[in-house]
C-alpha cells in the first residue's frame, strides 16, 4: 500500500490475537513498528519473528494503563526510531459477566485497560504527530460498542466511547494532518477469545452460535483484520478520517 514504507508505527497489545497480526502486517509494509506490550515474553517473541522474515520491529514492555510507562516507552520508541507516525490501540481486555454481578474492582479494570489506555496514547502520541503535520491513528474498537453485547456492558460502554472519543478527535485534528478512525471486530478466534468462552462456563455452544449467527458463517481470526489498519494507515486513505468500520463477516451491518 501507498506511503508506508520507512513510517514508524506503534501497536499496542501486540504480543498476541489481532495486535501481533497487525504488527506482522505493517512490518511487512516496510513500517518499523514498536510493540508497546505488557507481556515481555510473547512481545519480544513476535518482535523477533517480524525481525527474521526480514522487517523491523522492537518490543517496548509497556503497561498502558499507566501514563509514566507510557511515556517512557514512547521515549524509547523515539530515540530508536524518531517520531511515531502511525499508531493502532488495539490492547483490551473482558470477561463475560453479566453487569448486576460485576463490581467496582471489574469496572475500574475493564475502563483502565480498554478506555484510559487508549487516552493515555492518544495524549503522549497525537502532540507528535500535530507538531510534524501528519499522523494516522487506528482505534481497535469492538462492534459491541455500536450495537452491545450480553456480559460485556462496561467494555461496551469504553467502546462506544472510544468511537466517540475517536470521531471527536477526527475533527479537532483534521487540519493539522492526522486523520483517526475505528475498526470493530466482530467475534474473534483469539486468546481473550479463548479466555472469555473458558469464563462463560458454555463457551462452545456460544462460539457456535455465533458462527450460525454470522452470514459468512464463521468466527474471525485475526489475519481478517491486518489489511484494513494498513490500508487506513496508507496514503491509500489519505481522506478518510472519523469512520467507524465494522469487520464482522456480516454479523453487524451499521448504517
Amino acid at each position: 500500500m501507498r506511503g508506508l514504507r520507512g513510517r514508524a508505527a506503534i501497536v499496542t497489545g501486540a504480543s498476541s490475537g489481532i495486535g501481533s497480526e497487525i504488527a506482522k502486517r505493517l512490518a511487512s509494509e516496510g513500517c518499523i513498528v514498536g510493540i508497546f506490550d505488557i507481556n515481555l515474553e510473547k512481545g519480544t517473541k513476535v518482535s523477533d519473528q517480524i525481525s527474521a522474515e526480514g522487517g523491523r520491529a522492537h518490543f517496548y514492555e509497556t503497561d498502558i494503563t499507566v501514563r509514566e510507562s507510557v511515556n517512557s516507552s514512547l521515549a524509547a520508541f523515539e530515540m530508536d526510531h524518531g517520531h511515531p507516525q502511525i499508531l493502532v490501540n488495539n490492547a483490551g481486555w473482558d470477561l463475560p459477566i453479566p453487569f448486576v454481578e460485576t463490581d467496582r474492582a471489574f469496572w475500574d479494570k475493564v475502563i483502565d485497560i480498554n478506555l484510559y489506555g487508549p487516552l493515555n496514547m492518544h495524549h503522549a502520541v497525537l502532540p507528535r504527530m500535530i507538531e510534524a503535520g501528519i499522523g494516522r491513528v487506528i482505534n481497535i474498537a469492538s462492534d459491541a460498542g455500536r450495537v452491545g453485547s450480553s456480559g460485556e456492558a462496561v467494555y461496551s460502554a469504553c467502546k462506544g466511547g472510544i468511537i466517540a472519543f475517536s470521531k471527536t478527535l477526527a475533527r479537532e485534528s483534521a487540519k493539522s494532518g492526522v486523520q483517526i478512525n475505528c475498526v470493530c471486530p466482530g467475534p474473534t478466534d483469539t486468546p481473550l477469545f479463548e479466555e472469555f468462552k473458558t469464563a462463560s462456563g458454555d463457551g462452545a455452544r456460544i462460539a457456535e452460535g455465533l458462527a450460525r449467527a454470522i452470514p459468512m458463517k464463521r468466527i474471525g481470526v485475526p489475519e481478517d483484520y491486518a489489511g484494513i489498519v494498513a490500508f487506513l494507515a496508507s496514503d491509500d486513505a489519505s481522506y478518510i478520517t472519523g469512520q467507524t468500520i465494522s469487520v464482522s463477516g456480516g454479523l453487524t451491518m451499521s448504517g
